[in-house]
């Protein structure tokens, strides 16, 4: 749940601008709220909280541009190929941006690794952070999109162009191989988003 530490008027004039209605709030502590693609910014006297399951939209209308994130993303495959998902969770010195799991095609797991990077990229992408520090448990991702390793699949290639477009768009990132441990939430978000298919 994103917390964005601002004046609730230039918030609510961020918003109008942006055309999204905007109400009353439900409660004497509540000075506003506006609903906008499947979230819901509610404002106080000095934060606005956003609540739901896309919060990237309003989270990047309302913040300040730019500022750097820390992305963390896990694919997860039952097969080999079989049954897939993704899980992200990007983080700023605020707090949670977003975070989730979501079933995807069944894949191979690398593919599947490949997809959850692509994601947790738009949704940074999305947020309008202009430096991104990505961390991810799959050394082979990590290898090929840095370059240290050729992709030889091409099924693998493709995404990996992807994923380079998607960096190339913040003006610094870097991408670095974590042990399973502090990949922990990424990985438990795209398990429970397998289990819940």
């Amino acid at each position: 749940m994103p917390v964005i530490e601002c004046d609730p008027g230039v918030a609510r004039a961020r918003l109008a601008d942006a055309d999204i209605d905007i109400e009353p709030g439900n409660t004497d502590h509540e000075r506003w709220r506006a609903e906008h693609g499947g979230a819901v910014a509610v404002a106080y006297d000095t934060k606005v909280v956003i609540q739901g399951q896309t919060p990237e939209r309003l989270v990047a209308l309302l913040r300040e541009a730019g500022g750097r994130a820390h992305i963390y993303f896990d694919g997860a495959s039952r097969g080999n190929p079989g049954p897939s998902a993704v899980g992200w969770v990007i983080v700023t010195d605020d707090g949670i941006v977003s975070e989730g799991g979501k079933r995807i095609d069944d894949m191979t797991n690398n593919r599947a690794e490949y997809e959850a990077l692509i994601h947790a990229l738009t949704v940074a992408a999305d947020s309008g952070f202009d430096t991104v520090v990505v961390r991810g448990d799959s050394q082979l991702i990590v290898k090929q999109v840095t370059g240290a390793w050729n992709v030889n699949d091409p099924g693998l290639r493709e995404r990996r162009i992807r994923a380079l477009e998607l960096l190339e768009q913040f003006d610094e990132w870097s991408l670095t191989h974590v042990p399973r441990e502090i990949n922990e939430r990424a990985d438990k978000l795209a398990n429970e988003a397998l289990d819940a298919s």
